[in-house]
């Protein structure tokens, strides 16, 4: 894809060599909100929404859009798809009670958890939000929490760990026999038997997720064929209907100029097309179509503004040291990903260099971008560290006792602080000094 259209894709481009985003200068942002700053476009999060629904709706009509909320817990982010109709995927108590705040309503929630705790089960079973088990042993504690709130049961639903995974990095892959999450093939019978027989479920779903962060459509193929095949065989042998088929997230975006856009019709053919052969056979009752998006949708959708404060030369290479570090974006140190970085104001600049993008953390491994050709930079300049819209600011952290930065929605040329910086008054906030200290 020629350089400037995949930024034009992401709503970037240069105006008189001043970077807009979403049609808003940059640097007026970063003068006005200071850095450094999330900032979040709500067109695109629509945008996105929009031509995935659009993609299910053009193959089987009774689908459902999970967001997965790990990605962006914002609560103008999640208000915004709860308008386009969006639900939700958590995969914690926390998430939910999110949700609750953002004004969801329960039966718009599907709790994925792992290593589910009993207060766990219990907030959601109080709360209407349908459980998908991660585990056949959980199942008497699900029960047990039912039994306890006088609850009537509603769906019960596994995970599946179909074996064949995939993602951007080896800690987002989410299937394969050494991996922690699902149950295998050969304890499926025995997991929805014991749902039936020992919990007194009438109703049931299922769910894979196979990693995150999956550009390549065709590594959704053989985990696909697995989990169908599973199903068939599942509802075949127990006679039973499902409410829904789940397909999780993974859904991927392109972090790099040189990477082409998740091909969405590959995806339809090699995931949904097999689906609804399966639904087309019957013996599965007609199930809703569910996938789980999150980077998918946001990630795109916000970029993080920051200012050099420091160009350094040690002889042997350059540094631009920002004031932004892994205590804002960690993936660059986490997952070794890359971020696209780009010069906010490129005027009279007539050669370029090659930098390491580093931020003020006290450790090694801050590097937002390594070995980075751009346009000779100086003290002062402003920056942008593309795609951080998903497992950017909810990943941050207060580490160097660094306080988290603000968030800022753009929408039609407009501006509005969605979230607070932090002071450092709040990073002090829930201690406590007993007296014989004072």
């Amino acid at each position: 894809m020629d350089y400037e259209d995949w930024l034009k894709r992401k709503s970037l481009e240069y105006r008189n060599d001043i970077l807009y985003f979403a049609e808003v200068n940059t640097i007026e942002i970063a003068e006005k909100f200071g850095t450094p700053i999330y900032v979040i476009n709500e067109q695109m999060i629509r945008k996105k929404y929009k031509k995935l629904k659009k993609m299910l709706d053009s193959a089987y009509k009774k689908n459902r859009i999970y967001f997965a909320i790990k990605s962006n817990s914002n609560l103008s982010i999640l208000k915004i798809l709860n308008s386009e109709g969006s639900y939700y995927d958590c995969s914690s108590t926390g998430e939910i009670y999110t949700c609750f705040k953002a004004g969801i309503a329960p039966d718009r929630i599907i709790y994925t958890g792992n290593m589910f705790t009993d207060a766990d089960f219990e907030f959601a079973v109080k709360n209407d939000v349908l459980v998908n088990l991660d585990s056949i042993s959980q199942l008497k504690r699900l029960v047990k929490a039912y039994d306890k709130l006088g609850k009537e049961k509603g769906i019960v639903s596994f995970r599946i760990n179909p074996e064949f995974g995939a993602g951007h990095h080896v800690h987002t892959i989410t299937a394969g026999k050494e991996l922690k999450f699902g149950i295998l093939d050969n304890q499926v019978i025995e997991a929805y038997s014991k749902a039936i027989d020992e919990g007194g479920f009438k109703k049931f779903g299922i769910h894979q997720h196979i990693g995150s962060g999956i550009i390549n459509p065709y590594d959704f193929e053989k985990a696909a064929e697995k989990f169908l095949s599973i199903i068939k065989n599942l509802t075949s042998t127990l006679n039973i209907d499902l409410e829904f088929i789940d397909f999780g997230g993974g859904l991927g975006i392109p972090y790099r100029p040189e990477e082409e856009p998740l091909d969405l019709k590959t995806y339809k053919e090699v995931v949904i097309t097999k689906f609804k052969d399966l639904v087309g056979e019957g013996n599965v009752g007609t199930p809703y179509l569910i996938i789980e998006p999150g980077r998918y949708i946001t990630a795109e959708a916000s970029i993080i503004l920051t200012q050099i404060n420091t160009i350094k030369n040690n002889g042997h290479k350059l540094f631009a040291g920002v004031n932004t570090g892994f205590n804002t974006l960690i993936r660059p140190t986490m997952y070794g990903s890359y971020h696209h970085i780009i010069l906010c104001n490129k005027n009279l600049r007539e050669r370029s260099l090659k930098y390491d993008v580093t931020g003020p953390i006290c450790e090694s491994g801050d590097i937002l971008g390594k070995n980075r050709e751009l346009p000779e930079l100086v003290e002062g300049d402003y920056l942008a560290i593309l795609d951080a819209g998903a497992y950017g600011f909810t990943m941050s952290s207060v580490y160097n006792s660094r306080p988290r930065p603000a968030e800022i929605l753009l929408n039609d040329g407009l501006t509005y602080k969605i979230r607070k910086e932090e002071t450092y008054d709040d990073l002090l906030t829930h201690q406590f000094i007993p007296d014989h200290l004072m």
